[in-house]
């Protein structure tokens, strides 16, 4: 019986027997040199041997028994019984080994100034990161990357991160925060800076169409920002204009707009919002589908969680927030619009199931610190105020910056997103720890424990999905995404990222009360050949770099 069957049959009377194999799975060389005496006497070949596991390449291939070796930062060998022996040697029998996890969708990127460790990223067995996501990348000029990469570099992260350019940020800097045309003199601007990104090693475009001012970009102006991607064949990642009731139309207006690119789609976190738009799914994979069998190249990724996060100004419509933060704190105030603002946005709320499927995620203001965590509703009922009030007078006093976690999602329709072919793994969160800086607020807990929420909650118990599959989609499929060629597979040459974890065990832990807590079954993390986590303690060194895609095209 495979590793696969026996997790997926008979997880619960393997466990003890594994989780032996992950008390004594990771020794050293000279361990094993007094258990293999032979072994002793070889000649040092690698720098590091994993020997023994159930190797997924990456491929949606079946485990198989083999034993991997790193020499420097690439993988050098893959077989069964390597000759030879490595200056350190891990025994993984009975355990997982799998590429290095790649979340094609992170905000990993805003906290490493902070704190490069990346705790969350790193215990989950993530290696890499895309971020520039939701339309927004970071740095004073979005159009230049390399002074990106040389600050990531800076900032000696534990992950390897890669950077899309994000098409808000690109508007926000030349056209600012007004609903308006870009005239054609700006449009220019903007497909200079895209193109300058992409040649300077952007792995794609994003787009944030529920956020200002991405918002106020037309299908056409999307679409001259992207012809720079067709050659290169990046993708379009979008976070859609519309994510419930006109789920659909946005689906076809993003399809419309790499139509007319003619470059590759990938959908954001999809997903069908509050009750009355779950039964649009079977219509949402009929209209990918349908774009597919005409040649066109679609895929997209999801967060294993029916919560989502956002921020809070995201309830109120989008015109209300044209200007920026000021202008829409002054339209709170004023009489003349503030009661169509008020309908609209709690049309929204109705929409997700009411303000106590509102939690508050995070705050500026230190008045408002005790809300974090809480139900919206719940909480303005103790305070004795209304929701609505309550909710502009936190938006007020925090400058509009109010995190929010809204529960909106159907658990069946997360199955049938997960399972699909077209589907891969994101996290849609950002990096944080236990201790040090980043532990603030109260965070979704998919920063904390997504990837291995798939294979305990998707692969493990309810079943949606196989072990290769889930692997699958959470390192080659998204690196063949972004065009990383040398990460998400085992093989000779590619990239010394890996991640070794108890398929048995292995579990997220982080919950919306709790987000503040690392996944289990985990033993061993290598990134860039180094390893950053082994038997539960971090490792001394943080190898991770800034990524970029090959300039030309190919």
């Amino acid at each position: 019986m495979s590793l696969t069957d026996n997790v997926l049959r008979n997880a619960s009377t393997d466990v003890e027997s594994r989780r032996d194999f992950v008390k004594a799975g990771v020794v050293t060389a000279g361990l094993l040199a007094g258990s293999r005496p032979l072994r002793s006497q070889l000649q040092v070949s690698y720098d590091l041997i994993v020997r023994g596991g159930t190797l997924f390449d990456g491929t949606e291939t079946p485990g198989r028994v083999m034993d991997v070796a790193i020499s420097g930062n690439r993988i050098s060998a893959v077989g069964v019984s390597l000759p030879g022996r490595g200056r350190d040697e891990i025994d993984a029998r009975g355990l997982a080994v799998a590429p290095g996890f790649v979340d094609i969708h992170s905000h990993g990127d805003g906290s490493l100034s902070e704190d490069p460790r990346a705790e969350s990223v790193i215990r989950q067995g993530i290696t890499t990161i895309v971020v520039g996501q939701d339309g927004s990348s970071r740095g004073e000029n979005p159009g230049n990357i390399e002074d990106w990469r040389s600050a990531v570099n800076k900032q000696r992260p534990a992950c390897n991160v890669a950077t899309m350019i994000g098409l808000g940020s690109v508007r926000g800097a030349v056209v600012g925060d007004k609903d308006r045309p870009a005239t054609r003199g700006e449009l220019q601007r903007m497909v200079r800076m895209v193109e300058r990104a992409l040649a300077q090693g952007a792995c794609g475009a994003s787009s944030g169409l529920e956020y200002t001012p991405g918002a106020f970009a037309s299908p056409e102006e999307l679409i001259a920002l992207c012809k720079p991607l067709s050659a290169r064949r990046l993708p379009y990642a979008t976070h859609m204009r519309n994510e419930d009731d006109k789920l659909l139309n946005s689906i076809d207006e993003s399809i419309a707009v790499a139509r007319g690119a003619r470059c590759p789609l990938q959908i954001a976190h999809l997903k069908t919002q509050g009750p009355r738009n779950w039964g649009k799914l079977q219509d949402a994979f009929g209209r990918i589908g349908r774009a597919r069998s005409l040649g066109m190249d679609i895929a997209f990724d999801r967060y294993p969680w029916i919560a989502y996060q956002t921020g809070l100004t995201n309830l109120f419509p989008v015109w209300s927030r044209d200007g920026g933060t000021e202008a829409f704190l002054g339209r709170l105030r004023d009489s003349a619009v503030v009661s169509r603002i008020r309908a609209e946005t709690l049309a929204k709320v109705e929409l997700i199931g009411g303000w106590d499927n509102v939690m508050i995620a995070s705050v500026r203001d230190a008045t408002d610190r005790p809300a974090e965590g809480k139900r919206l509703g719940a909480y303005a009922k103790t305070a004795g105020v209304d929701p609505w009030d309550l909710t502009v007078a936190m938006l007020t006093r925090n400058r509009g910056s109010v995190g929010m976690v809204g529960f909106a999602m159907s658990e069946e329709n997360l199955d049938r997103i997960l399972a699909h072919p077209l589907g891969m793994v994101c996290s849609d969160g950002g990096a944080y720890a236990i201790d040090g800086p980043t532990r603030r607020g109260s965070p979704h807990p998919r920063g904390g424990g997504s990837f291995p929420r798939v294979i305990a909650r998707y692969v493990r118990d309810r079943k949606a999905l196989t072990l290769e599959q889930a692997i699958h989609k959470m390192s080659a499929f998204p690196a063949s995404r972004v065009r990383m060629r040398d990460r998400g597979r085992i093989a000779a040459g590619m990239a010394g990222d890996l991640v070794v974890f108890d398929p048995a065990t292995i579990a997220d832990r982080a919950t919306y009360e709790e987000p503040f807590q690392y996944p289990t079954g985990i033993s061993l993390v290598v990134v860039n050949g180094v390893i950053a986590l082994r038997d539960g303690q971090r490792g001394t060194t943080m190898s991770g770099t800034a990524l970029s895609v090959a300039p030309t095209p190919s």
